[in-house]
């Protein structure tokens, strides 16, 4: 149990209770896949460290049992995350999150509260996609003052490429599994995000509204 060489030895798992100097935030805790009581055992080392709390993809009945031993721990539904924070934080500047419809919402809340327990200073634009893209162009003076943007899109994923046009601010753009048939569960959006033309965008890995919030995160500090 002993957490004297960077990480403590759980036998079914080495928490790594060095990260937050090496990486500046916690180690994240992935959930699928692990039984309950482990992660339970997991999240009372880092609270035990006095070290924030992030649990991705979190099922709500996973949370409530979890709830019973750690009555802090907060949940969002959509996002499916559990967390709990414990370390103050400054804001840090503005990240703007921007999903092209409402049903990439569960991938931009993953995003949002991300950013949110790291920290960041977080705006919701969401359902602004390029089907009535003049609901993009209403909110322009506000997306120009980000200091980095998070695109979540599925379909054809043409919306990072139309907003890096329009702007100088570093993107992060998640394409989503949604969509219908061609859409091929979101690699449809993945290639059209690789290869769009406007430069300063990155792109991570189809629903991953987490790794982009905290690269975002990164860029912010």
């Amino acid at each position: 149990m002993s957490s004297e060489h960077g990480f403590c030895d759980l036998g079914f798992a080495k928490i790594d209770t060095d990260r937050p100097r090496r990486k500046g935030f916690s180690e994240v805790i992935y959930c699928p896949g692990k039984d309950r009581s482990h992660l339970k055992k997991i999240s009372g080392i880092f609270l035990k460290n006095k070290q924030d709390l992030l649990l991705t993809r979190l099922e709500k009945p996973v949370f409530i049992y979890l709830k019973k031993f750690y009555p802090k721990l907060k949940y969002n539904p959509i996002a499916k995350i559990g967390f709990l924070s414990q370390r103050p934080k400054d804001k840090k500047g503005l990240v703007v999150v921007i999903s092209a419809g409402t049903s990439d919402l569960p991938v931009a809340e993953e995003a949002a509260i991300t950013l949110e327990v790291m920290g960041n200073n977080v705006t919701r634009l969401y359902d602004v996609g390029v089907a009535g893209i003049h609901r993009l162009a209403h909110h322009l003076d506000l997306i120009k003052k980000a200091k980095v943007i998070i695109i979540i899109a599925g379909m054809e994923g043409a919306l990072a490429s139309i907003v890096s046009g329009l702007v100088k601010i570093p993107i992060i753009a998640v394409p989503t599994s949604c969509g219908y048939g061609a859409s091929f569960g979101g690699l449809a959006a993945l290639l059209t995000m690789l290869n769009s033309c406007s430069p300063g965008i990155t792109v991570v890995n189809i629903d991953n509204g987490f790794g982009a919030g905290y690269f975002a995160n990164l860029i912010n500090k």
